[in-house]
């Protein structure tokens, strides 16, 4: 599975112990971040993360493209719900994007730990039937 981890400023501690938390679930797939979150990720827990640019400066836009090509499997957004974000109509278009595309989206740790034993326990593997079939989402009724 490509997962996306994104978290604000004031989140960025806490991914960190998420990953670190959950660092034998998450080696097993490939991970992508927005810039800072990216670095902090690679650095505590030694995985490999694709880094794009920082939120504010395209970041979110570029995960949300990854979204748009199916390219991504689940994203974790660790929001700061109580502080003002400069680049706000980013952050609402790629939940929108998730939204519309079907992916798994976590915006707080307690949704974000669901998704990860989740996604340990083949909840999340339509995705992957999915693909395998016939590159086309499922209509759900």
């Amino acid at each position: 599975m490509k997962i996306a981890l994104i978290a604000h400023d004031r989140k960025k501690d806490l991914m960190v112990k998420m990953t670190l938390a959950y660092k034998n679930i998450l080696e097993k797939h490939q991970l992508f971040a927005t810039g800072t979150t990216g670095s902090r990720i690679q650095e505590a827990t030694g995985l490999p993360v694709h880094r794009f640019k920082s939120g504010p400066l395209g970041g979110d836009q570029q995960i949300g493209a990854m979204i748009s090509e199916d390219e991504l499997d689940m994203v974790i957004f660790l929001r700061d719900p109580l502080a003002a974000q400069s680049h706000e109509p980013d952050v609402t278009a790629l939940i929108r994007l998730s939204d519309v595309y079907e992916i798994p989206l976590a915006t707080n740790i307690g949704t974000a730990e669901i998704l990860i034993r989740g996604l340990e326990a083949g909840f999340a593997d339509f995705r992957e039937i999915v693909h395998e079939t016939d590159n086309r989402p499922i209509a759900w009724e």
